[in-house]
């Protein structure tokens, strides 16, 4: 699976941000996805997630009415709306696809892995 995670940035707090993440192998028809981020000095933290049919998504309460997960299957692409961002939104984005059809919060979960984006928010 080759993972493709796109649209980070510098952004000032209260702006959006769009992220993509495109499976070039197109393995990821069948399996949840989930995007999850890392700050530095931190570990990777669970961002949300959807199921194979983009139903049953699923955020981290820190970003709940804030951001958006969505996919477009026939382009196996996935994405992640971010509004009114936050400077402790600031991380590495990674976005991963799941071993199964709902995969959920649990990194060990996800079986493979993007390289990231960088979302920079200043205050």
């Amino acid at each position: 699976v080759q993972l493709q995670a796109s649209g980070g940035g510098l952004v000032q707090a209260g702006g959006s941000l769009r992220l993509s993440c495109t499976d070039s192998k197109r393995t990821s028809s069948n399996n949840g996805m989930g995007w999850f981020r890392q700050a530095p000095g931190k570990e990777r933290e669970f961002v949300a997630s959807i199921g194979w049919n983009g139903g049953r998504s699923s955020y981290a309460d820190s970003v709940k009415g804030r951001f958006t997960i969505s996919r477009d299957r026939a382009a196996n692409t996935m994405y992640l709306q971010m509004n009114n961002l936050k400077p402790n939104d600031t991380a590495v984005y990674l976005c991963a696809v799941g071993r199964s059809a709902y995969s959920g919060p649990y990194s060990g979960s996800y079986r493979y892995w993007g390289q990231g984006t960088l979302v920079t928010v200043s205050s």
